[in-house]
């Protein structure tokens, strides 16, 4: 696991896809893999502390606390909004060249999927986002593109069921509507900074990204 920036506090590390965000157990998640990491140089009793999540088969920057004082710091920038988020996806077809999605979503716990409402009530959250199309392309013969996403609301799910709901699901994103042979959404978050504490960028290199590695900029 690649580590970006790192101080007495705080890691940034860059998630592979397919690891937990926080700690469940045995299962293989940053704060764990980081443990032994750190483990393995030497340190005694190293703790990690998450205060954000990305899904589990997403991958990208991600910012852990290694103390319970800059957790809780970290944390609150975190649910004031003040932290600046920017992913890369590539969506199936062709959204405008950009645009501002506002959505209020709601999530099912039993079903474990979000949902695009029409209405406020209980457990209903407004979500923000907006994209850039950076590039068009082709996968199994069908038109799909990559956009940059600039995230304002850090909702479960959020960019890939407020794509989904405009007919644009995020290619391998099978819980919210594609049909690829790929069992994981084709999402990375590319850019995290908090003002004061980081600033950090990384660039995916796996498929699909790949397909569009000349359209990458920051």
């Amino acid at each position: 696991m690649k580590i970006l920036y790192e101080t007495k506090n705080l890691i940034v590390v860059v998630k592979p896809a397919g690891v937990l965000s926080e700690e469940s157990g045995n299962k293989q998640s940053v704060p764990l893999l980081l443990r032994r990491m750190f483990l393995e140089k030497g340190a005694k009793d190293p703790r990690f502390f998450t205060v954000h999540r990305l899904d589990r088969d997403v991958g990208g920057v991600m910012v852990l606390a290694k103390n319970s004082p800059t957790a809780g710091e970290l944390s609150a920038k975190i649910a004031a909004r003040q932290a600046e988020k920017e992913y890369f996806a590539v969506v199936k077809g062709l959204p405008p060249e950009e645009g501002v999605l506002e959505d209020l979503l709601f999530r099912d716990s039993k079903s474990g999927k979000t949902y695009v409402v029409d209405r406020m009530r209980t457990g209903v959250k407004e979500a923000r986002l907006s994209f850039v199309r950076l590039g068009i392309g082709e996968i199994s013969g069908e038109p799909c593109a990559l956009v940059r996403v600039r995230l304002y609301t850090g909702r479960t799910h959020q960019i890939r069921v407020q794509f989904a709901s405009r007919g644009f699901p995020l290619v391998g994103d099978r819980r919210y509507g594609s049909q690829d042979k790929e069992n994981f959404p084709a999402l990375f978050s590319a850019h995290l900074a908090i003002p004061g504490f980081f600033d950090c960028r990384a660039l995916p290199e796996d498929s699909p990204f790949s397909l569009f590695e000349n359209a990458f900029f920051f």
